[in-house]
């Protein structure tokens, strides 16, 4: 059976499997969170910089969910947007492909691309094993990210879901402000991340442009929130924000954030 191996491991996350699932454990300890969200948003840098506001963005979904997660994470080496049919390697177990779902979905299926090392869909996957053993997800490698982009391929999946039946959640990989002072990454992605409250992508895209924020998936992000939109959500929320200066003590940061869409 082809699957697609594990790229980033030792380097994320943990690649011995006991210790990435102990540090797993220890991320979802007294997460109780009350929200049943159709939709998140998840970072993916290095598990000691973002794992802890990753399990809370997963904290909102119930982990009693046994359906398939659509994973839509940025292509940072610049390949176009993809889909790819093959189950995923985690070091906790192999987490299974809806290829039903994936085929549905009107996308070229480029598992080239997915093999590369890039780290916005990867770091997700053991997330998806450790705390919702019996789901199934989708990969998608997100190529252009402007609005247009977003709703086109946003109208793709809910067609795809539409049309099996699926029960879904969604999941966009992104960081927020990178690489800028402290305060001005607090400021600026608060900012951005104020507008999504409503799901209004039009003035996420916009506020993103104006303050000149660094979120590297904002097109995951939009797409998330059209597609839960389709599927009836109204809302999103702010569970949690951090940068990487809460760890390394910089003053020059990377910004992180678990949103729910419900």
């Amino acid at each position: 059976m082809k699957i697609r191996t594990c790229a980033v491991a030792g380097m994320f996350y943990p690649r011995d499997p006991n210790h990435l699932e102990q540090l797993l454990e220890n991320y979802f300890q007294k997460k109780q969170t009350g929200i049943d969200a159709k939709g998140i948003v998840s970072p993916h840098a290095g598990y000691p910089y973002s794992g802890e506001i990753s399990a809370w963005a997963f904290s909102t979904i119930p982990e009693s969910f046994d359906g398939t997660f659509i994973i839509i994470g940025p292509s940072h080496s610049g390949y176009v947007t993809s889909v790819s049919h093959l189950p995923w390697e985690t070091p906790l177990g192999i987490v299974d492909n809806d290829t039903d779902l994936a085929t549905a979905i009107d996308l070229e299926a480029d598992e080239v691309s997915h093999q590369q090392p890039d780290n916005s869909l990867e770091v997700q996957i053991p997330f998806i094993k450790y705390r919702f053993p019996r789901a199934r997800m989708v990969p998608v490698l997100m190529g252009d990210q402007d609005l247009q982009s977003a709703e086109i391929l946003s109208e793709l999946i809910l067609d795809a879901v539409k049309r099996t039946g699926r029960n879904v959640r969604i999941v966009a990989s992104s960081d927020f402000s990178h690489y800028v002072p402290i305060e001005k990454a607090r400021t600026d992605d608060r900012y951005a991340i104020e507008a999504l409250s409503d799901l209004n992508v039009t003035e996420f895209y916009r506020r993103l442009a104006m303050r000149g924020v660094t979120a590297c998936g904002f097109g995951p992000i939009a797409t998330m929130c059209l597609v839960c939109q389709g599927l009836g959500a109204t809302k999103s929320q702010l569970i949690r924000y951090a940068t990487s200066g809460d760890v390394t003590g910089d003053t020059t940061v990377v910004g992180y954030a678990a949103i729910a869409v419900m």
